[in-house]
């Protein structure tokens, strides 16, 4: 049997560099927003994630864009 791929929704993941530890390794945390259409256009992401990197108090260390699938058998 063949299976299908029905795409979800996406989450929009920032990365942010909240400090540096002791021994001089970056500390990072994550800020997640849920349901982006899958259908989404990337650049337009990344635009969106970028101007609210600029609201956050810590700088932007990376953008991750997370797809969510069921896969069902047909």
């Amino acid at each position: 049997m063949a299976v299908t791929r029905v795409p979800g929704n996406s989450i929009l993941r920032l990365v942010l560099h909240v400090g540096d530890s002791a021994s001089g390794s970056p500390i990072l945390r994550n800020r997640s927003l849920n349901n982006v259409k899958p259908a989404a256009v990337d650049q337009d992401i990344f635009d969106v994630a970028t101007a609210l990197a600029g609201l956050q108090d810590y700088p932007l260390n990376g953008i991750t864009k997370v797809d969510n699938a069921t896969l069902i058998q047909v």
